[in-house]
């Protein structure tokens, strides 16, 4: 976490909780959902603004973390801002040598993986558990392939649950 962002905390620890207005898609794409947008629809039937800055993506990425309860939120200064998930807390890029990065940048090591009913694939690291990016299925298949990685099936529906995370989190 940003040490300006502890500094808020510790300066404003009261500050309400966020809901509703980031998002984050299957292909690690974040989005911004404002009252207009979340009274048009849910997410990801209805996305919102995509986020393009490079400098609040790095930020989200740097301050995006969980809570005891699986809900993942994004730390803007003293205020969580929950993020509503696509798919998965992350989404993984797989490189020609079956290394496995984060959307946030971070580089994580696969420990088990998942076909869903959809035939996406999931892969659950130390770092959270998460979805191959598209792109990335013709290198995750050469893994597969090659042993490093050995799909079980799981339903969709059950991987939030096994995996500890919450897809929209809402207020207690």
């Amino acid at each position: 976490m940003d040490a300006i962002v502890e500094a808020a905390l510790r300066k404003w620890p009261n500050v309400p909780h966020c809901w509703g207005w980031l998002a984050l898609d299957a292909r690690g794409d974040w989005y911004m959902r404002d009252e207009r947008v979340q009274a048009a629809g849910p997410f990801p039937q209805v996305k919102g603004s995509r986020i393009v800055h490079d400098k609040l993506r790095e930020f989200i990425h740097r301050n995006y973390l969980h809570d005891e309860a699986g809900a993942w939120f994004f730390q803007n200064g003293p205020q969580r801002v929950y993020v509503e998930l696509e798919a998965a807390p992350f989404v993984w890029r797989v490189d020609p040598g079956f290394g496995v990065q984060a959307h946030t940048g971070a580089a994580a090591e696969p420990r088990g993986a998942w076909l869903d009913e959809h035939g996406r694939l999931f892969l659950d690291t130390p770092l959270g558990f998460g979805l191959v990016h598209t792109l990335d299925m013709g290198h995750a298949a050469e893994a597969v392939e090659a042993g490093r990685w050995l799909p079980q099936e799981l339903a969709f529906a059950e991987m939030p649950a096994r995996f500890g995370y919450v897809l929209t989190p809402q207020p207690a």
